[in-house]
């Protein structure tokens, strides 16, 4: 099942479209199959012709009621089609749809008597639509921002239950199972870029941000890049997006041609760094990235504090009167030399680590925290010195480490 989701400025605008009077091949029939009127003042019918409901003004009420606190489109209307590779439903299974629908976004929750109104409506084999009012009974207005997800989540469910998936989720998961999906982006004969194989919400999520358009039809989900997007552009959108989904551990299937060589500056250095801490399976491992950020002759931490000193004293020889930005610069450089300092060993300490599988004990740091807090000498207990003893000298301020040869 697909959903498309359209909201409307009153339920009346929508009778060219349930009626079919903008559509060329001909007039439908539409017909209501089921409703929700809450605290409507009159009769109104729940089967038949949908004309006094839409016409009628009965979902519109709410938001009149409530005058300019309603949104400007309140008429929130859902359209469900089926797979037309199994049999349709009929009627009463599909108003069991649209009941599951407003339940599942939370329009008109069962139980709830203020949830919103709604009416759901055929004009057309294996579809249905779902009209609301987003103004609930009590005044409020239902937050929409969820809804796609809720809808497309529960028209998977309920196509799982009628057995319309193809794919079967095992009773028994094993590692094999939480694999991630292949992701396949080609350049197709007319020049567009597609992307193929992105059937869960991270990877979509991720390839719109990288450019792509989703595509939702009967040939499945796919994104893609709009055919007038000139070609080094593409590539270098279609390589964004591979090392994007890479890097959250989705295997790429790229095409040559759009693989696009990136520059290799400092940032991306240290953001493989980052990428390779993050993907560590072991302390060993973690010892040994860490090794090429902290070592004190040729790490990047080092490398980056020379850069910022050497900037320091390059502003003082373009503009001694500079030396206050220079000062900031310098300061910068001083507080990198605080932190090797403070890392000192610290790598070796990495390696030496014994990792724990995960569930044999507690969280690191609240045990680390528990350690600290039953550890802690209690003042004025016999044979422990007081407060005043055991005061800790303050910290060397990081401006005064590595600052003796600068002066002004």
């Amino acid at each position: 099942m697909i959903a498309h989701l359209q909201r409307a400025a009153t339920t009346a605008t929508l009778i060219p479209t349930l009626y079919g009077l903008d559509d060329p091949r001909g007039r439908l029939r539409p017909r209501l199959i089921g409703a929700d009127y809450r605290g409507a003042d009159k009769q109104l019918p729940l089967f038949g012709d949908p004309q006094e409901v839409l016409g009628g003004g009965v979902l519109d009420a709410l938001a009149l009621r409530i005058g300019a606190r309603a949104p400007e489109y309140p008429v929130w209307m859902c359209s469900v089609r089926s797979d037309p590779r199994h049999p349709d439903l009929s009627d009463a299974q599909w108003a069991g749809v649209a009941r599951r629908l407003v339940t599942a976004t939370g329009l008109a929750p069962a139980g709830d008597p203020n949830g919103c109104r709604w009416a759901a409506i055929r004009n057309d084999d294996r579809s249905v639509h779902v009209v609301a009012t987003v103004v609930r009974e009590d005044g409020y207005l239902h937050g929409t921002y969820r809804d796609p997800f809720h809808v497309q989540a529960e028209c998977n469910r309920i196509a799982a239950e009628l057995g319309h998936l193809t794919r079967t989720v095992p009773s028994v998961t094993t590692a094999k199972d939480h694999r991630m999906p292949v992701i396949t982006i080609n350049a197709g004969p007319s020049g567009s870029v597609v992307a193929t194989g992105s059937s869960d919400d991270l990877s979509a999520t991720l390839l719109r941000h990288a450019g792509f358009k989703q595509i939702d039809d009967w040939h499945g989900r796919r994104h893609r890049l709009p055919t007038t997007t000139p070609r080094p552009e593409a590539a270098a959108i279609a390589t964004h997006a591979a090392e994007m989904l890479r890097a959250a551990r989705y295997k790429v299937d790229l095409d040559p041609h759009l693989d696009v060589d990136p520059l290799d500056t400092a940032g991306r250095q240290i953001l493989d760094l980052t990428d390779a801490l993050r993907g560590s399976t072991d302390f060993a491992e973690l010892g040994g990235v860490l090794d090429q950020l902290l070592d004190p002759d040729d790490g990047t931490l080092v490398r980056l504090q020379e850069a910022l000193e050497a900037a320091s004293e390059q502003i003082t020889d373009l503009d001694p009167d500079q030396f206050d930005l220079s000062d900031r610069f310098g300061v910068a450089s001083d507080h990198l030399v605080t932190a090797q300092a403070e890392l000192a060993g610290a790598v070796e300490e990495v390696r030496r680590a014994v990792s724990h599988a995960p569930g044999t004990a507690d969280d690191l740091r609240t045990r680390a925290a528990l350690a600290r807090s039953t550890s802690a000498p209690v003042a004025g207990a016999p044979g422990v010195p007081t407060a005043t003893a055991i005061t800790r000298l303050p910290p060397v301020p990081a401006a005064s480490v590595g600052a003796a040869g600068r002066t002004r």
